[in-house]
């Protein structure tokens, strides 16, 4: 790959996570210490995004696929998601913020499969490339983790500005990457014509099953872990939060050695073990005593993260012939950030108002939840996934 594509690719992956970053990590706290919102609807809010993974990939697979440069509609998701955010950021009640948020995550969460897509056909061996450049999505996060942990900024509005912003300048920074070409003269297959193909491939099935299963614990690491930071005491909580995007990136840049040397068996069981493990230690950790528990349990984000979500976008665009990949990707964005997020969400706002007396969350109680279900998704995956490679 040319270096000055690899620049131009870096910069578009570093503001895709950065527009993420900027209010998946902080928006939960702002809205239960800032604005009073209940655990249900922190829940609900944090449930948009899997709505948005849920409905969007039926249009815009087929529309990268077939009809539009995905450069183009990722302009403009961009950029209606910028001005939606804008007004989202003066909105303080659930009844507004709420039906405004499922709008703006209908314009957002299609530009991760998208992304992925976009990048996919930019690079000739995306298996290698794409954990190279999607290290710096994570770079992206962190930079918006510690300006917002720098000003502490957790509990204030201007994360969804900043949000806000950097979308609008990913909409015009969009247009000036590579057209792709478009597969008008391909086949057309709809996204379950898709779905139902690969889900013929049993190895696939089986992954799918399993990084479903990991996005629910996933969905309480967005929600609720700043507010257990700020909770717990723990000082500077968005930059905690950026140490499992600091493993991240040493994963990501180790992942194409693993997936040779292991195999993707290996590698995916880790990253469930990760998932389940990292609330265990969360669960008995503390500032006073345990804190290194908490601070491992958040650096294991990277492993878990990477080894299971990035696997299954990479084994995606290994079985699917070139002209249907985006809506490959909107297939599995839609069942794993979809489905599994949007029931993730759910569980998540109610075990925190269930394990919450007289305005107290039992933290190791709520982290039991999501401990327990990674580590099943573990035995899962181990017992049912059975070659190597």
């Amino acid at each position: 790959m040319p270096s000055s594509l690899y620049l131009r690719l870096a910069v578009f992956q570093f503001m895709q996570f950065f527009i993420w970053g900027s209010w998946a990590i902080t928006t939960g706290t702002y809205l239960k210490l800032n604005l009073g919102f209940s655990g249900r609807e922190v829940g609900l809010v944090y449930a948009c995004t899997a709505l948005g993974a849920m409905i969007s990939p039926f249009w815009m697979g087929r529309l990268a696929d077939q009809k539009f440069p995905i450069a183009r509609i990722l302009a403009c998701l961009h950029f209606i998601g910028g001005l939606l955010m804008f007004f989202i950021s003066t909105r303080t009640e659930f009844g507004e913020f709420y039906p405004l948020f499922i709008l703006y995550t209908l314009c957002y969460m299609p530009t991760f499969a998208l992304s992925t897509s976009l990048t996919f056909q930019l690079v000739e061996s995306p298996a290698k490339q794409y954990p190279l450049l999607r290290l710096w999505g994570t770079i992206g996060w962190i930079a918006t983790s510690v300006v917002l942990g720098y000003f502490s900024l957790e509990t204030t509005v201007l994360p969804l500005r900043f949000s806000a912003t950097a979308s609008l300048l990913q909409a015009a920074y969009v247009l000036t990457l590579p057209i792709t070409t478009l597969n008008k003269d391909k086949e057309q297959s709809s996204i379950w014509q898709v779905g139902a193909n690969l889900i013929r491939d049993r190895n696939f099935f089986i992954l799918l099953i399993a990084i479903s299963i990991a996005c629910i614990p996933n969905a309480f690491y967005y929600s609720f872990v700043t507010t257990f930071l700020e909770d717990r005491g723990f000082a500077y909580p968005a930059w905690l939060m950026s140490l499992g995007q600091l493993t991240e990136i040493l994963f990501m840049a180790a992942m194409p050695w693993v997936r040779i040397n292991w195999g993707l068996r290996i590698m995916v069981g880790l990253g469930l073990v990760a998932w389940g493990g990292r609330y265990l230690l969360m669960a008995a950790g503390n500032p006073d005593q345990g804190a290194w528990m908490v601070y491992l349990g958040l650096g294991l984000h990277g492993l878990a993260f990477t080894f299971t979500a990035l696997a299954g976008q990479i084994y995606v665009d290994e079985k699917v012939p070139r002209h249907l990949r985006s809506t490959a990707q909107g297939f599995i964005s839609m069942i794993t950030v979809g489905i599994g997020a949007f029931f993730g969400s759910l569980m998540a706002g109610e075990i925190v108002d269930w394990c919450t007396k007289a305005g107290a969350v039992n933290w190791e109680q709520v982290w039991m939840v999501p401990g327990w279900i990674g580590i099943f998704g573990a035995v899962f995956f181990g017992l049912c996934f059975r070659v190597r490679g």
